[in-house]
C-alpha cells in the first residue's frame, strides 16, 4: 500500500475526527479482518461474513500450496470482485500465510508465488501483499535465511514497484531488524506490516516502534490483535497505539486478527472487536 502517513501529511488531519458512522470511503481508519481469523481462508465467502460483522473489508489469502495459490487465477479474482459488488465489502489487502509452512527464505516454489502475487492487488483494488515469516519461515537469529530473503526481495522489488504493490514484512523481528532488510533491498515497494500483539509478545516498545518506522514512511498496514482476549481487554494499550498513529498521520486499513477469548464465539467476538476499534479510532 502507498505510504498513508505521507498522504495524510499532505491532506492534513481534517478527516481525523470523522463521524463514527461515516461512509467507509470517508473514514480515516478502515476496519477489516483476516480471512483465516473469520473461518474463511481463501474463500470469497469471507466478504459475506465481514458484512455480517460490520467490517469495511477483508485481508484475503493468496491461497495455499494445495490450491496452487489460486488467487493468482483470473477466474478466482473475478469471484472476489463479484463478492465485493454484492456485499459492498472491499478486498483490503492480500497475505501469503503459507510462507509460515513453506519458507520464502529457502523454498524455490515461493519465488514464483511472490513474483506473481505483486500483480494481483491491482485486479482487486488494493495494494498490500503481506509476507509472513513465522514458524518454518522465522527469520529471528537466522542471518543466512535473512540474506536469502533480501536477495529474493531485491529481485522482485522492481516488478512490485511497476505494479504499484507493497510487500509488507511481518515477523518476530524488531523495527530495527526490519529496517535493516528494507535498507538492504533499497525499494519503496518493501515495508513493514506492523502487528501490535506480536511486538508486545516480543517485549518491543510498540509505540516507539510505530513512531520510528512511521515517520520514515515504512508501515504499510496494521494487524490489531490480541492473543486470547478481545481487543481492549488484553495486554495492548490501544489508546497509546491511537496516539502513535496520530503522531505519524497514519490513515488506512487495520485488520483484526485473533482477539477471541477462551470459549468465545467468532461472530460475537468480532462484532465487539470492530465496535471497539470504531470507538477508539473514531
Amino acid at each position: 500500500m502507498f505510504h498513508t502517513a505521507r498522504a495524510a501529511a499532505v491532506l492534513g488531519l481534517s478527516s481525523a475526527w470523522a463521524p463514527l458512522l461515516a461512509a467507509p470511503d470517508q473514514r480515516r481508519f478502515k476496519v477489516g479482518a483476516c480471512d483465516w481469523s473469520i473461518g474463511k481462508l481463501g474463500d470469497p465467502g469471507a466478504l459475506e461474513v465481514a458484512k455480517e460483522i460490520g467490517l469495511d473489508g477483508v485481508q484475503v489469502s493468496l491461497g495455499t500450496a494445495a490450491n496452487g495459490m489460486h488467487l493468482r487465477q483470473a477466474e478466482v479474482q473475478a469471484r472476489y470482485r463479484a463478492a465485493t459488488a454484492r456485499t459492498g465489502i472491499a478486498t483490503a489487502s492480500l497475505a501469503i500465510g503459507e510462507l509460515n509452512n513453506i519458507p520464502y527464505k529457502s523454498d524455490p516454489r515461493t519465488i514464483d508465488w511472490v513474483n506473481d502475487a505483486v500483480t494481483v492487488p491491482a485486479a482487486l483494488g488494493c495494494r498490500v501483499v503481506l509476507l509472513a515469516f513465522f514458524g518454518n519461515g522465522d527469520l529471528k537469529g537466522d542471518r543466512a535465511g535473512t540474506d536469502e530473503v533480501v536477495r529474493r526481495l531485491k529481485a522482485v522489488a522492481p516488478r512490485a514497484e511497476q505494479a504499484g504493490a507493497i510487500l509488507g514484512l511481518e515477523s518476530w523481528l524488531s523495527a530495527e531488524e526490519h529496517m535493516d532488510i528494507i535498507e538492504r533491498v533499497g525499494s519503496r515497494a518493501v515495508q513493514v506490516y506492523y502487528d501490535v500483539a506480536n511486538s508486545e509478545k516480543m517485549g518491543y516498545d510498540i509505540c516507539r516502534e510505530i513512531r520510528w518506522l512511521g515517520k520514515q514512511g515504512q508501515i504499510c498496514e496494521f494487524h490489531m490483535k490480541e492473543n486470547g482476549a478481545l481487543l481492549g481487554q488484553g495486554r495492548v494499550d490501544f489508546q497509546k497505539v491511537r496516539a502513535a498513529l496520530d503522531d505519524i498521520g497514519y490513515a488506512g486499513w487495520m485488520q483484526i486478527e485473533g482477539a477471541i477469548p477462551a470459549g468465545g464465539q467468532m461472530l460475537e467476538s468480532y462484532r465487539a472487536n470492530q465496535q471497539f476499534l470504531r470507538q477508539t479510532f473514531a
